[in-house]
């Protein structure tokens, strides 16, 4: 779930982006897993699905290589765009689904940006 306002626009990385509705300092937690919000399933759950929801899940969800699950956020945090120099980085220190911490000052109206290599094995990313 995200613990920072934020607003969805059209993103000049990727379709729709994730963007800042405050300033963000560094070391601020953006995003945490909340259990009966967010969505953790198995990759043989995700295969059970119909084709549809197993494209829908895997377009909008993503396989966390740490743990083996697939992790769907129900809030807007799944619009984060990819970037190989992000401003929101996971952390697995404190919680096994990992958190997204601010790793520099986020400015209001910046796209919030993750490096999806950080969290999961993907096919269309080129390797690291």
């Amino acid at each position: 779930m995200l613990l920072v306002k934020t607003t969805l626009a059209p993103s000049p990385i990727h379709g729709s982006g994730l963007f800042s509705n405050e300033p963000i300092a560094s070391g601020t937690d953006v995003w945490r897993f909340q259990e009966g919000f967010d969505l953790e399933k198995t990759p043989a759950e995700v295969a059970a699905l119909p084709t549809v929801a197993q494209d829908w899940f895997k377009k909008y969800g993503y396989l966390d290589h740490h743990i083996d699950q697939y992790i769907l956020s129900f809030d807007d945090a799944r619009f984060m765009n990819h970037s190989d120099d992000p401003n929101v980085r996971p952390d697995y220190n404190r919680h096994r689904c990992a958190v997204g911490i601010a790793v520099r000052d986020i400015a209001k109206g910046e796209e919030l940006t993750i490096n999806y290599r950080e969290l999961e094995h993907s096919s269309w990313l080129s390797p690291a």
